[in-house]
């Protein structure tokens, strides 16, 4: 499972791996969102993320609520915490914001435009770093206890996670 804010290579690194692997890759995104970013039912992403979980072998990117990350957790052989310089985050999720006026973005949930939400964006990721990346971090180290993890902290380190996938 592969967590952290929005903007650093977490998507890319899981379609990586499970590539690499042969797994199969879920992008939490896709369970939350309705289009038009509406969020889905609370009982539907339940159901949709438990029977995810239940298979043997995934890749899994996203925090969703909380009691789901947890149970994420506890299912998972590895914990990914990509954790870049804040500035970094923003940088790359700017780029990507930008590039999604002119060219779409594939991966992103249905019916849901980049664009409209960069603001709504930016606030989530603020909140994110302040308020969350420290309860993340906490998680990574007390999740050290009984599973793999890797917590990537710079672009050098993201790189080579993605040549570790590719073993």
């Amino acid at each position: 499972m592969i967590i952290g804010n929005a903007g650093g290579g977490k998507s890319r690194l899981g379609r990586h791996i499970a590539k690499q692997q042969g797994l199969p890759y879920h992008a939490l995104d896709h369970l939350l969102w309705r289009p038009n970013w509406r969020p889905a039912p609370e009982e539907g992403f339940a159901k949709a993320h438990a029977a995810l979980i239940a298979s043997d072998a995934w890749v899994i990117d996203g925090i969703g609520p909380w009691p789901s990350l947890e149970a994420r957790l506890t299912r998972a052989d590895t914990l990914v915490f990509v954790d870049l310089p804040f500035a970094q985050h923003l940088w790359w999720a700017t780029k990507r914001q930008l590039a999604s006026l002119f060219f779409g973005r594939d991966d992103a949930p249905e019916g849901c435009k980049m664009w409209p939400v960069t603001f709504r964006l930016y606030k989530m990721m603020w909140w994110m770093n302040r308020s969350m990346r420290p309860r993340f971090a906490t998680l990574a180290q007390e999740a050290k206890k009984h599973k793999t993890v890797l917590h990537i902290t710079s672009r050098t380190a993201l790189t080579a996670a993605q040549s570790e996938g590719s073993k």
